[in-house]
């Protein structure tokens, strides 16, 4: 049977990660309050970050806005947000240059 978490982010009890997903701090906080679906969905959402932000995950900053990103996603207690002038890919098609794929518009 799988480790039951009352989870954070979803606001219900549900099976919660089999180990702390970072070490430290954060990482045991995560194991004890979030659950595998809720952090699923943080991997989508950390997918979808670097990509529109193009982030270097060798950059010791891009790092940092990804920490400070998991932690309002997990414990700020907003709804999910998308990166400012972020576009669904297939609401870009069509829209022209540059709208193509979710990332940001090519000034002209």
């Amino acid at each position: 049977m799988p480790r039951m978490v009352n989870c954070v982010k979803l606001g219900r009890q549900l099976p919660g990660l089999e180990k702390p997903p970072m070490p430290g701090e954060l990482g045991q906080r995560i194991y004890e309050q979030v659950s595998e679906q809720a952090w699923r969905m943080w991997e989508t959402q950390r997918t979808l970050l670097i990509n529109h932000y193009g982030l270097n995950l060798a950059d010791p900053e891009a790092r940092k806005f990804l920490r400070e990103q998991m932690e309002e996603f997990f414990f700020g207690g907003q709804e999910e947000q998308k990166p400012e002038g972020w576009v669904p890919e297939d609401a870009g098609v069509g829209v022209g240059p540059g709208r193509k794929g979710g990332g940001p518009a090519r000034k002209k």
